[in-house]
């Protein structure tokens, strides 16, 4: 009689299998089609390839490509498809690392051949023939010295030498997995069968400093994309396409709002629009943080060095940190502005009636970056976050938690973000503090997520080095992911830093800090912004709200008087005074995006109405300005995130 396990499903029913039994077989018993989906198998929280048997009582998820994790493992076999078919087409190619990502998968070629859009092609072609192959990736476990031998000696790769030399040095036993003739040092899980990739698409050739030195070697590396059907890939594509168009890069330059030049490499200039954007940000979110009783700071951007050694960014965060020297003595410009917040906290003794203490600071950050990952706002050497530290005590934290939930859910509202996933980061490798602080602090931030009745992922290992974090990403209107806001629970630098207050007992007490960012930073988010709107801002936030048309010179006073009128009621207007055909002013209004356009001509003039225009909609019909203006004053109010 075999032997039973109990297999518990995430429903929380439970049903015996003989020991041994395969997740696939499970998912098979369940339902053939299951079987068919099923590309992953977490079992006891670690995943699983569907074919490794399962041998004790376990708790078992069956992820299929609509999970995350089954994009992961899709992506991840993909991308050594993408290798085998490189080695059987290009031989010689060795290979660096080829990880998924958030939306595909690249790997990094080193081959004497430079890739061309044809040899993506080609690639593609091979690799849809590997999937015909049906192939199935053997998993091999072996001692990691072996392993060495393997790829120094059958494959003369350097590169899997090397990671098996120091990414894995601690580790005695690594895997290998076989798919046909080809051989990767991989972790894994993987797909049960190559034949499980239905459509692939090479998006870009890019070169990438090995191991991200600029010193090393420049390799090549392929990114793309796969699915289980083509028509998921013809709507990426589309998507895809359409980003084009979005580029915040792009439309940054045509909207005039800032630029980016070789004599500050990574630092954003913005112009006069990029700051009235800027502005009108900082303002709407002044005036919650005001309701919900924050006080404003401001913090130096260097400080001294013995500063960051205390708060511990030195020994976790030095490589991203630029230094310099004052008067014999070594300073830091800050990446970060929570040790000057401590500062301040510390200028006066605190009494628990003055907490919570809820200070902010939209403060310039410097960060030194690579110069290969710079990518327009969304990565850049000086930004400035949204920053805000919490000061509490123990028993404040749920409640100051869950009003922070609130704030940032009704911030991301009023952008138009409302698919929102939450994930909850804890303890990573490198932290500082006890692992006791960090335990009560995970349980505290997912008590205060589970009262807020908000559901959440467990994102284990990626904390901040000083305390559990939650993490917000929004889904823009091309269902791209974006990571904005974050709240981070620290009982660390308050002790680091000797933070105390009073007490009901009269006694010192440690207050916990809270650090939190609605937006992230407000560079990165203008970016998110002009492509979740495609440049066309809601009437709040547009730099210029209304462009004010005059057909022909005779209208100029007319049109003046109510540019002048508008603008003496609050709104940003430009008049466009040019000698050229009010087709053509029109045409460029729509090209810059401007919400609205009062077009006046002799009737207008006579009748003392104008004409109005909306971007998109066209001709709306004529308005007495004070009409106009009241249907403008309601539509700024309402926040509204379309126009």
């Amino acid at each position: 009689m075999p032997e039973k396990i109990k297999i518990t499903f995430p429903d929380g029913s439970v049903k015996e299998f003989d020991k041994g039994i395969s997740s696939f077989e499970i998912a098979n018993s369940i339902s053939p089609k299951l079987a068919g989906e099923v590309l992953v198998a977490e079992v006891n929280g670690r995943m699983k390839d569907i074919s490794a048997p399962v041998n004790e009582d376990s708790s078992i998820v069956l992820h299929k490509f609509d999970s995350d994790k089954g994009k992961e493992v899709y992506w991840h076999t993909t991308s050594h498809m993408m290798a085998q078919a490189i080695e059987e087409l290009f031989p010689g190619a060795r290979f660096g690392v080829g990880p998924p990502i958030d939306g595909g998968f690249y790997y990094d070629i080193d081959s004497d051949r430079k890739f061309t859009e044809d040899d993506l092609r080609k690639i593609e072609e091979k690799m849809l023939e590997i999937s015909k192959r049906d192939l199935k990736p053997v998993r091999t476990d072996l001692p990691r010295t072996e392993a060495i031998s393997y790829f120094r000696t059958k494959r003369d790769d350097p590169y899997k030498v090397e990671i098996l030399e120091t990414i894995a040095k601690d580790e005695d036993n690594v895997s290998l997995y076989t798919q046909g003739g080809f051989t990767d040092l991989c972790r894994g899980p993987h797909l049960p069968s190559t034949s499980r990739v239905k459509a692939v698409k090479l998006l870009s050739v890019s070169g990438s400093y090995w191991r991200g030195d600029e010193k090393r070697q420049m390799l090549q590396r392929i990114y793309g994309i796969s699915f289980p059907k083509q028509k998921d890939l013809d709507q990426y594509l589309h998507d895809l396409e359409e980003a084009k168009k979005r580029d915040h890069r792009k439309l940054g330059k045509e909207l005039d709002l800032f630029s980016f030049h070789e004599e500050g490499p990574g630092f954003p200039f913005w112009h006069n629009n990029g700051m009235i954007l800027l502005n009108n940000l900082k303002d709407f979110l002044r005036d919650k943080l005001r309701k919900l009783e924050y006080q404003e700071i401001n913090t130096p951007i260097i400080l001294n060095q013995k500063l960051w050694l205390q708060s511990g960014h030195y020994d976790n965060y030095k490589e991203n940190m630029y230094f310099t020297e004052i008067d014999e003595r070594d300073f830091a410009v800050k990446p970060m502005n929570c040790p000057g917040s401590t500062l301040v906290y510390r200028t006066s003794m605190k009494s628990y009636r003055d907490l919570p203490l809820r200070l902010y600071e939209f403060g310039l950050v410097h960060r030194h970056e690579l110069s290969g990952v710079l990518s327009g706002l969304f990565r850049v050497r000086s930004f400035t976050q949204d920053d805000a530290h919490v000061f509490c005590t123990p028993e404040q934290i749920e409640e100051e938690i869950t009003v922070l939930i609130n704030l940032i859910f009704d911030v991301y509202n009023a952008f138009g973000f409302t698919d929102v996933q939450v994930f909850l980061s804890t303890r990573p490798e490198k932290f500082i503090g006890s692992e006791e602080i960090w335990d009560n602090a995970e349980k505290s931030l997912a008590l205060a997520l589970d009262k807020a009745d908000v559901k959440y992922k467990v994102n284990a290992g990626d904390g901040a080095f000083y305390g559990p974090k939650i993490d917000f990403v929004v889904k823009d209107s091309l269902r791209r992911n974006w990571q904005l806001g974050t709240i981070q629970l620290d009982f660390s630098m308050p002790e680091r830093f000797g933070l105390e207050y009073i007490a009901p007992d009269g006694k010192t007490a440690r207050p916990v800090m809270i650090h939190r960012a609605v937006l992230g930073s407000f560079e990165r988010f203008v970016g998110v912004l002009i492509e979740h709107y495609a440049g066309f801002f809601p009437l709040w936030l547009a730099p210029v709200q209304v462009t004010v048309l005059p057909i022909t010179d005779a209208q100029f006073d007319y049109a003046n008087d109510i540019a002048s009128k508008l603008i003496n009621n609050g709104f940003r207007v430009n008049l466009d005074s040019r000698n050229e055909k009010i087709g053509y002013k029109i045409r460029e209004a729509e090209n810059r995006k401007v919400p609205y356009m009062v077009v006046v001509g002799e009737k207008e003039k006579e009748s003392g109405q104008i004409s109005v225009r909306q971007h998109k909609k066209g001709d709306i019909g004529k308005f007495g300005l004070n009409e106009f203006i009241e249907k403008l004053n309601l539509q700024v109010s309402k926040k509204e995130y379309y126009n």
